[in-house]
């Protein structure tokens, strides 16, 4: 059950961070960093997420 938690949270951050992305993207025209950091955090919140459904169903928590 707190695998699921923790999936469901990740895919959440994941979808936060897309959302500010997207706002830094059309305040700043693409010309601060915030953009880049952004997309830094989302690719390791892709990562987490992958190895925590990797690790789900190997272990047999998630199918």
């Amino acid at each position: 059950m707190l695998l699921k938690v923790l999936i469901a949270l990740v895919f959440l951050a994941m979808l936060a961070s897309l959302a500010a992305g997207a706002g830094f993207l059309l305040r700043d025209s693409g010309t601060s960093r915030r953009l880049l950091v952004s997309l830094k955090l989302r690719v390791a919140l892709a990562a987490t997420l992958l190895a925590l459904l990797f690790y789900g169903f190997y272990a047999g928590s998630l199918g």
